[in-house]
Parts: C-alpha cells; sequence; structure tokens
C-alpha cells in the first residue's frame, strides 16, 4: 500500500506503528474501526483511542517530533509539506487533502519508506519497528483458574448432605 493513499484507520495505524519509542501496543476498538493504543509518551501514559488523522490534539504528538517542517503550497483542497522527524531515516515529502494529512503522511515515510503492509487489525506489541500478534491472554499474563467455593460449571462436587 502506498504511504501517500493512506486515510483514516490505516493512517493512524501506521503513524502508531512509526511511534515505536512511545508505543507499547496496539490494539483495534469499535469493532475495528478505531485505533487505539496503550504507552508512554515523555512521562504521559496514553491508553486508549489514537485519531491523529482527525484530531489536531492527537496529531501533536507528531508535531513534537518534527526537526524541519515547511509547507510548500496550500493549493484547492490540498497541502504539500517537507518534513524531516526525529528517528525518521530522511526528510520526505508528504501530500494531502489537509495539512494534517500531509504531515502525517510524511511522517511515516520517514520511517518505512514509499509503501507499507496491510493493516493488521489484531492486538499487538510493539517491539522496535517490529510488531507481534498478542492473544487477549497474554496482555496481562495468564491467569490460572482459582477454586470458587460456590463451584463451576463443569465442577464435579460432593452430593449435598
Amino acid at each position: 500500500m502506498n504511504v501517500s493513499d493512506l486515510t483514516g484507520v490505516a493512517l493512524d495505524y501506521w503513524v502508531a506503528r512509526s511511534l515505536h519509542e512511545f508505543v507499547r501496543e496496539i490494539y483495534f476498538t469499535d469493532s475495528g474501526e478505531t485505533v487505539s493504543i496503550r504507552g508512554n509518551d515523555r512521562g504521559r501514559p496514553w491508553d486508549g483511542r489514537f485519531t491523529p488523522s482527525v484530531s489536531w490534539e492527537t496529531a501533536a504528538v507528531v508535531l513534537e517530533r518534527a526537526r524541519r517542517l515547511d509547507v510548500r503550497e496550500q493549493d484547492e483542497g490540498g497541502a504539500v509539506c517537507v518534513a524531516e522527524f526525529v528517528g525518521g531515516h530522511r526528510a520526505v515529502e508528504g501530500r494531502g487533502e489537509s495539512l494534517r494529512i500531509a504531515v502525517l503522511r510524511a511522517f511515516v515515510a520517514s520511517h518505512f519508506g514509499d509503501t507499507v503492509d496491510d493493516v493488521l487489525r489484531e492486538r499487538q506489541a510493539l517491539t522496535g519497528m517490529r510488531a507481534e500478534t498478542i492473544s487477549e491472554q497474554t496482555v496481562d499474563g495468564v491467569l490460572e483458574d482459582l477454586p470458587h467455593p460456590d463451584g463451576q460449571i463443569g465442577d464435579i462436587q460432593s452430593p449435598p448432605r
């Protein structure tokens, strides 16, 4: 998938993947329509929705990492910027229907190049630039079934007295 075509959830996902020093875990909410993250950005914990494509407040985590940001032009319905980011590999050009989308696409391109894979719509843990799927059980560790005084479905208990 071309970075220049990323929008919505796909763009939010790849921005989160690019923030590997901040994001520890990516998961999806709202029936898979919203990217959510867990992480810690410079002492500020984050646990919940991550929607930089629709919110400047969220996109600020990307702007804070800009070393250089030049808006070249804003024509009818579009924006073009050249940006360089902390942790990125090079200065890149981003284009989009808004300045926010152009900056986010530039951010992803600076970390992953001009193309990325499809969105992996499973809960995943980030280890550097790599994402590994994790099951619900491994998120907080595996818990053993503890015995309950009233029993559980399937328990064979002694007959009543």
